[in-house]
């Protein structure tokens, strides 16, 4: 997988939209990072020139499974360590399960959406 199958991998999902917001940061990681998100709410990001791990929205009991079956699933970097798991790219994650990964943490992000927000984007569809 490379970052370009992974961009549009992430953006096959309605309502998914990308951004680079930290353009302005003096780290040179940080300007590289791309977030995917819908309805404004992040599910996934990821640097885009080192394209060396994403950061994903996860079920807490799940993530303590993952992290105990892959080496390259760790708490996620700069997130909150229960909600959050960094995926590794060049470790021991299969291609099928970091999908799988990032599907879940999207429909994490939709089924957590307000009565309001759901409305919205089902009408933007």
């Amino acid at each position: 997988m490379n970052i370009e199958e992974f961009r549009d991998y992430c953006l096959s999902f309605k309502g998914s939209e990308e951004k680079m917001p930290f353009a302005k940061t003096t780290s040179d990681y940080d300007k590289d990072i791309m977030t995917f998100s819908v309805m404004g709410k992040w599910f996934c990001f990821v640097n885009i020139e080192k394209f060396d791990f994403c950061d994903l929205k996860c079920d807490p009991e799940e993530s303590e499974h993952l992290q105990d079956e892959y080496e390259g699933i760790t708490p996620g970097y700069h997130m909150n360590k229960k909600h959050w798991i960094s995926v590794h790219f060049k470790k021991d994650v299969p291609k099928k399960t970091i999908e799988s990964l990032v599907k879940k943490s999207y429909d994490l992000i939709i089924a957590g959406l307000t009565k309001k927000e759901r409305e919205e984007f089902e009408k933007n569809l």
